[in-house]
């Protein structure tokens, strides 16, 4: 990436997105022609009105994509056929990288270097990844009487509902996305409201890369207003969500309230990063401590936001974490490509967490560094990296996931009391430990609950590494192949041959 802030200051300024919803492939205004405004949360200012769907889009756009997966145009197209369609869109989204790194700055925040490092090459990771194994998916033939022939089939759902936050818009949504497309299903996709317009790119893309009409649906809008209707819909096979806690929940009732069609979820957490004592490279574990928590401004769902250290290392380790958070993570307009920090979400989330940061003052953590709203960037919705030390695991910044730039520091005893701390919590997503003791390793591993675990690293991974949680981190896999289980079904075929 060349461009310099002025450049993408200019590009921001000339920049027409595509705000209309994406319905049997073409964009069309919403039933009721209502629109509602996404703000840059760097500045306030309005980046675009979109279409502001409601359950009678929903229903067009199920209708074309059931209609799309009845008639066989996706679901049954040749796989090495699906396969190019597929690489071709991920050729699409490398080739517009730069108009997708614009979009989600814009309308979420995110500064565009992490775009270009984190973002569109994990997109693209995930959708080629996908697409390779198109025409590697296999049936099973079991081994049972002789006269009788008995095989697995492995097919699509049908119409997939899948609805993404905001945090990683374009890359959530391949996620979802990718697998869901690989094996055959139509999908409807619903964006956060806060950043909807690079989904609306991305099925435009889809469709230039070859995708039939009515495959990839796009409807914007209000969670009340088409999440729901989407997540109750009689004609939806599957919902894919991720997203808070408490619309998962929601997500499951609907399916029972509707048709029992598969929901599967991944909603956040409060992961762990334990530093023992013994870690070989302390500087190492505090700098990705920092990155761990700071990334993205602290709104990942596996955000490192406890982090257990033991006795004999703790203030040393806070030292370190200080330093390198000074160099690493300062706040900045998002435009820029040296900005490692941008602003939160909306006004709404920055209000969040700083009520966050008052109540742990009020439960007597220590406040190391930051808390505040940075003096320069009050037009927007900014908040200093900041750091609680001293903290209990019973208090509220150590239980609730504040999705913000806050960081705790808990000191512990041992592993078995780090364990025992880490698994204390309603979550279960992530969760890391550095040590240079193989045992308490692999101890560790064994006994976290937590549905991704690293050693010796923080956010480590690639398309082969199951995406998912613990207890009300959710009960899906993203990414891996075990995501292509949760988008088909198995049919048992017997056949008498006597």
């Amino acid at each position: 990436m060349t461009m310099t802030l002025k450049d993408w200051q200019a590009r921001a300024a000339a920049l027409v997105p595509e705000t209309r919803m994406f319905i049997d492939g073409k964009f069309v205004d919403a039933a009721s022609g209502a629109k509602f405004e996404t703000i840059n949360p760097a500045n306030g200012q309005v980046v675009a009105a979109v279409a502001r769907g409601s359950a009678e889009d929903v229903d067009r756009a199920v209708a074309a994509a059931k209609k799309a997966f009845k008639s066989g145009v996706w679901s049954r197209m040749e796989p090495t056929a699906r396969m190019a369609v597929m690489s071709r869109f991920a050729d699409l989204i490398e080739a517009h990288a730069e108009d997708f790194a614009l979009l989600d700055t814009l309308d979420m925040g995110k500064p565009i270097s992490d775009m270009f490092n984190i973002d569109i090459p994990g997109s693209l990771m995930t959708i080629r990844f996908f697409a390779e194994v198109i025409d590697k998916m296999e049936g099973v033939v079991t081994n049972t009487n002789a006269d009788a022939l008995h095989y697995i089939l492995r097919q699509p759902l049908g119409v997939c509902g899948l609805v993404v936050p905001w945090n990683y818009p374009l890359m959530m949504a391949a996620w979802k996305i990718a697998p869901a497309l690989s094996v055959g299903n139509s999908i409807v996709l619903k964006p956060a409201e806060q950043s909807p317009l690079s989904a609306l790119l991305l099925a435009k893309l889809f469709s230039e890369a070859g995708g039939p009409d009515g495959v990839f649906n796009v409807v914007t809008g209000f969670g009340e207003d088409t999440g729901k209707p989407l997540a109750l819909h009689m004609d939806v096979d599957k919902i894919g969500f991720t997203g808070s806690g408490e619309v998962g929940k929601l997500m499951m009732i609907y399916a029972g309230q509707s048709n029992m069609k598969r929901v599967s979820t991944e909603c956040g957490g409060k992961s762990p990063q334990i530093v023992l004592a013994d870690c070989e490279d302390l500087a190492k574990a505090a700098a990705t401590g920092v990155a761990g928590i700071y990334g993205n401004q602290g709104e990942v769902c596996s955000a490192g936001s406890r982090i257990l250290v033991e006795r004999a290392v703790y203030d040393e380790y806070i030292a370190l974490f200080t330093e390198a958070a000074n160099d690493m993570h300062i706040p900045g307009d998002p435009l820029d490509p040296d900005t490692t920090m941008g602003p939160l979400v909306t006004p709404e989330q920055q209000s969040r967490v700083l009520g966050y940061i008052e109540a742990g003052r009020k439960e007597g953590a220590k406040l190391a560094f930051g808390g505040n709203v940075p003096a320069q960037f009050n037009a927007g919705c900014f908040v200093e990296p900041t750091l609680f030390t001293d903290v209990s695991n019973k208090m509220k910044i150590a239980q609730e996931e504040i999705f913000g730039p806050v960081a705790s520091i808990i000191p512990v005893d041992n592993l078995d009391h780090a364990i025992e701390t880490a698994n204390d919590t309603i979550y279960g997503l992530a969760a890391a430990i550095w040590t240079s003791n193989v045992k308490n390793a692999h101890r560790f591993a064994r006994d976290v609950e937590a549905g991704i675990v690293w050693v010796n690293a923080y956010e480590a991974g690639d398309a082969t590494t199951p995406w998912g949680g613990f207890k009300q981190s959710g009960n899906g896999r993203d990414k891996c192949l075990e995501a292509l289980t949760q988008y088909t079904q198995t049919k048992s075929v017997w056949i008498e041959l006597s």
